[in-house]
């Protein structure tokens, strides 16, 4: 008889490559390389440094503003803030082992994802051929926002966008497809996607037009066009890819 050891998960992980990004710039504001108060080279510049694409720099930068290492102005570049509060030492042990949370996922892979799943998504939708008061409600609700600046209006904008793609695969009544969009719209809840998306869409026309895609997709499936409504979704989708990866 054969013993077999079971071993126990792996506590490693390969890093996403906008957490390596962020290493390397965290590490060179550590080190003096990058001064406090000094702007950051270009994202053009970084991006052949380190030999990535420049939406991995964007996404770094992102999460380098979310830990409050960095801050952006527009129009001028990235700045090094002066290094945060030290944290409270702890003494428990099990703090010291409390292993670190997982890294957000990569907003672009978000949307690499949903550009396979969400125009086939509306496929299956359309073929439904009929309203939904929730994906109403919700755009509804987007349309009420004025004022992308004000913070409450960006929370709002931020919840029934998320919501009313989560609720288009509800539209299908496919209970695999709801799971999946469940994992997708949990992404979009995480801090680094609402940095980039909030960051790429400032100005207020970009929100109008945003909302007329919105409704374009929608009507597109209750009408039982499930082509036009791929169509639309995908040129959304495509849309803002472009506005959170260029500033």
């Amino acid at each position: 008889m054969t013993n077999t050891t079971t071993l126990p998960p792996s506590e490693f992980r390969a890093k996403q490559v906008y957490e390596q990004v962020a290493d390397k710039i965290r590490e060179g504001i550590l080190n003096g390389q990058f001064a406090v108060g000094s702007r950051l080279p270009a994202e053009r510049v970084l991006a052949s440094r380190f030999g990535v694409s420049r939406p991995a720099v964007r996404e770094a930068i992102g999460a380098l503003q979310n830990e409050g290492r960095v801050f952006t102005r527009q129009g001028s570049g990235t700045y090094v803030n002066p290094p945060p509060a030290p944290l409270p030492a702890t003494t428990g042990a099990a703090d010291a082992q409390r292993p670190a949370p997982d890294a957000d996922l990569s907003p672009l892979a978000t949307l690499e994802v949903r550009l396979l799943m969400e125009p086939n998504i509306a496929r299956l939708a359309a073929r439904q051929h009929r309203r939904d008061a929730l994906a109403e409600q919700y755009l509804a609700m987007m349309a009420s926002v004025h004022d992308i600046s004000d913070p409450q209006q960006q929370a709002l904008w931020h919840e029934t966008d998320r919501l009313f793609h989560r609720q288009l695969a509800v539209m299908t009544d496919n209970p695999l497809i709801i799971r999946i969009a469940n994992e997708i719209s949990s992404s979009m809840d995480q801090q680094l996607w609402q940095r980039l998306r909030d960051d790429g869409i400032y100005d207020p026309n970009r929100i109008r037009l945003y909302i007329a895609e919105h409704q374009l997709i929608y009507e597109a499936i209750v009408n039982g066009d499930a082509d036009a409504a791929a169509f639309y979704v995908e040129g959304h989708i495509k849309r803002v890819r472009k506005d959170i990866a260029t500033r």
